[in-house]
């Protein structure tokens, strides 16, 4: 199970935001990719669980660029939302496309999804939640805010 794990978070059910202290994920490693499908990668991240037999099982894994670009695409819709106010939709149904994020040569793009028909309410109903959230993903920001100007330092 330790194979190939270099960085390891333990105890993560402590923390899981509002899942706290009573999450299913138990541990974060950071290390060689343990599944098949993401061997090309040199690093992946894995989220463990507990088996019904309380053995740590490999519930996830997601290489690292996969979790630089999901860190990417929330942080500009958290800047999206902080002018969202201003349009009557939450959005321009004429110009659903948010920004368009330069990545390896092409783009990642960020757009409201003009295809859910429920859209209008769903958007709002998001909006709420992000706020609702605000505590847990302020503080969050503020540490990886930290980090990333202590990365620029070197």
């Amino acid at each position: 199970m330790n194979e190939k794990v270099v960085m390891v978070s333990n105890g993560y059910e402590r923390i899981d935001g509002r899942n706290a202290y009573k999450s299913g994920i138990k541990r974060l490693t950071l290390g060689a990719p343990m599944l098949e499908e993401n061997k090309k990668m040199q690093i992946a991240a894995q989220i463990w669980k507990n088996d019904i037999d309380g053995e740590l099982i490999l519930a996830q894994e997601l290489p690292i660029h996969q979790i630089f670009d999901l860190i990417i695409f929330l942080s500009q819709t958290l800047l999206y939302f902080k002018e969202a106010y201003r349009l009557p939709l939450l959005y321009d149904p004429e110009k659903p496309l948010v920004e368009r994020v330069g990545v390896q040569g092409d783009v990642l793009s960020v757009e409201v999804c003009v295809d859910n028909q429920n859209i209008n309410e769903d958007i709002k109903a998001f909006a709420q939640s992000l706020n609702d959230l605000g505590e847990l993903i302020g503080e969050r920001k503020r540490v990886l805010n930290r980090i990333l100007e202590e990365l620029e330092l070197y």
